[in-house]
C-alpha cells in the first residue's frame, strides 16, 4: 500500500470515528444518571468476548450509567457438581437444590463473583481500562423465599425473591459504585436460598424502575416464526411469541418470561443482546439502529402529524434530497408556513421520513383532488418500508378531506409510483393553480391515484 493510499485511509477512518461520536453524543446525554441493569450468566466468564465486555462494563460506568450487574453460575454449578460426583437435576428448567447441591452452589457463586470482580477491576496501560477504577460493591440486598413443593416436586433450597432492598442499591449507585448482585437470597431465617438468575434481574430492574434491563445471552436476539431477528417489538408482540411457543434460543426462551414481567412493571426497555458479539452493547446503545431485540411497551415506530416544533428536524431530513435535486428547495420560512401540511414518521423518538398533503378545491366535488409532495425517508430506514407507510397515510388523510384523487410530481421516483397504483398523466390534468406554479426546468413527471 502506498503513502498516498495510506493517508487517504486514515483521513476516512479518522472521518468515521468523528461521526459516530457525535452520533452517540445524545444517547450519552440522555443516559447519564440512568440505572442500566445487566444479566448475563456464568458462560460469560468461557467466551472469548469476557475481557471486551468488562471493559465496555467500564465504559459504561466511565459515561455516568448508573449500572447493576447481576450474574448466574450455571455451568460453573454443574462443574462443581461433576466434581463432587453429584448429578443436577431440573424441573422445568428450574434447578433442584438438595443440600449437597447447595454447597456447590454456594462455592460456585464465591469463585465466579471473585472471578467477575477481578475482571472489572483491571487497569493495565494500553487498555480501555487504564486509568479507571470501579469501585464493585455488592451486599444482601435479596431476600428469598422456597419454591416449595411445583408439580408435586420439592425444590428445597432453590427460592424466589421476597423482597428487594432498593434503597440500599441506590445509596451504592449514588456513591458512583457498581452493584454486582450474586443470585442468591437470604431468608429472614438465615437460610441460603438458590435464585434464577433472570428473576433476579427481573425484581432487581423493577424494584429500582431501571431505563434499562439487558440480557446477555446465546443469540442476537428474539426471532419471530419464519426465525428472523426482530429488531424491536412490544411486550405484547413478545407475549404472543410465547403463547404460540415460537422457538427461540435455550437462554433467550428462559429469560424471555421475565423480560416481558419487567417491562410490564415499569422497566423502560428491555435489550437482548449476544454475549459473543464484540461491542454489542456499545451499538445497541450509542447507534440508532443498534444491533440486538429492544422490547417496549409502545411500538417505536409511529406516524404523526408535524408541529412547529418539528421544523429543524424536517429541513435537515430533506436537505440532502434538495442538494441532489429529487425535492423541491423549501426554505425555513415556507416550511414554517406550511408545518401543518405535513406528517412525520418517527423511529425511536428520532424523525426518519415525512410526507406532506396540499389539497386543492375544484369547481366540481368529482374535481377534488390532492397533491402527495415531499416524501422522503431517511437511506437507512428505506428497507424498512416507511415509504409506503407514510403514502398510506397521506391517501387516509385524503379520503378524510374527501378527496378523489391524488396525484405527485416526481423526476426520479416514476417507477416506485406506478408499482403502488399511481397512472403516469399529463400537466392538463392537474388543478390549475398546480398548472401555473409548474416548474418546466425540472420537467417532473405526472402520475395519478384515484382514490
Amino acid at each position: 500500500m502506498n503513502e498516498k493510499q495510506q493517508e487517504t485511509d486514515r483521513q476516512i477512518s479518522e472521518a468515521a470515528l468523528v461521526a459516530w461520536v457525535r452520533q452517540a453524543a445524545p444517547y450519552i446525554h440522555a443516559f447519564r444518571g440512568r440505572t442500566f441493569v445487566i444479566a448475563f450468566g456464568g458462560e460469560m466468564l468461557g467466551t472469548a468476548q469476557v475481557q471486551a465486555l468488562a471493559q465496555d462494563f467500564n465504559l459504561l460506568a466511565s459515561l455516568g450509567i448508573r449500572l447493576v450487574l447481576v450474574h448466574g453460575a450455571r455451568p460453573q454449578i454443574d462443574a462443581e457438581m461433576q466434581h463432587r460426583g453429584l448429578k443436577p437435576r431440573f424441573h422445568k428448567g428450574l434447578r433442584i437444590t438438595d443440600a449437597a447441591a447447595l454447597e456447590c452452589v454456594k462455592s460456585a457463586f464465591g469463585v465466579t463473583r471473585i472471578e467477575i470482580e477481578a475482571l472489572l477491576s483491571q487497569g493495565l496501560p494500553n487498555t480501555p481500562m487504564a486509568g479507571a477504577w470501579m469501585r464493585i460493591t455488592g451486599g444482601n440486598f435479596i431476600t428469598a423465599k422456597p419454591v416449595g413443593v411445583v408439580d408435586g416436586v420439592d425444590h428445597l433450597y432453590t427460592g424466589t425473591v421476597r423482597k428487594v432492598i432498593a434503597e440500599e442499591i441506590k445509596a451504592d449507585l449514588d456513591q458512583q459504585n457498581v452493584v454486582l448482585i450474586s443470585s442468591l437470597g437470604v431468608s429472614p431465617s438465615g437460610e441460603v436460598f438458590n435464585l434464577a438468575m433472570e428473576e433476579v434481574a427481573e425484581t432487581v430492574a423493577v424494584a429500582l424502575q431501571a431505563e434499562k434491563l439487558i440480557f446477555l445471552a446465546d443469540a442476537p436476539g428474539l426471532v419471530d416464526r419464519k426465525a428472523q431477528l426482530l429488531d424491536a417489538i412490544t411486550v405484547d408482540e413478545a407475549a404472543q411469541l410465547l403463547s404460540r411457543r415460537v422457538r427461540q434460543s435455550a437462554e433467550v426462551a428462559r429469560v424471555l418470561p421475565a423480560a416481558v414481567r419487567a417491562c410490564r412493571a415499569g422497566v423502560g426497555r428491555v435489550h437482548f443482546l449476544d454475549r459473543n458479539a464484540d461491542g454489542a452493547m456499545l451499538m445497541e446503545f450509542f447507534t440508532h439502529a443498534g444491533v440486538g431485540t429492544v422490547m417496549t411497551r409502545a411500538p417505536l415506530v409511529r406516524l404523526r402529524e408535524a408541529t412547529a416544533d418539528d421544523v429543524g428536524a424536517l429541513l435537515g431530513l430533506i436537505a440532502p434530497l434538495e442538494a441532489d435535486g429529487t425535492l423541491v428547495k423549501r426554505g425555513r420560512e415556507l416550511i414554517e408556513m406550511e408545518i401543518t401540511r405535513f406528517s412525520l414518521l418517527e423511529d425511536d423518538g428520532v424523525v426518519v421520513g415525512c410526507a406532506a398533503l396540499y389539497p386543492f378545491a375544484g369547481k366540481k366535488a368529482a374535481e377534488r383532488s390532492g397533491e402527495l409532495a415531499c416524501l422522503a425517508v431517511m437511506p437507512e430506514y428505506r428497507r424498512y418500508g416507511y415509504g409506503d407507510q407514510l403514502r398510506q397515510h397521506i391517501e387516509k388523510r385524503a379520503k378524510k378531506l374527501k378527496l378523489n384523487k391524488l396525484f405527485v410530481l416526481t423526476t426520479r421516483t416514476a417507477h416506485w409510483f406506478i408499482e403502488r397504483g399511481f397512472v403516469e398523466s399529463d400537466l392538463s390534468t392537474l388543478p390549475e393553480t398546480k398548472r401555473e406554479l409548474y416548474n418546466y426546468h425540472r420537467r417532473s413527471k405526472v402520475f395519478i391515484k384515484t382514490l
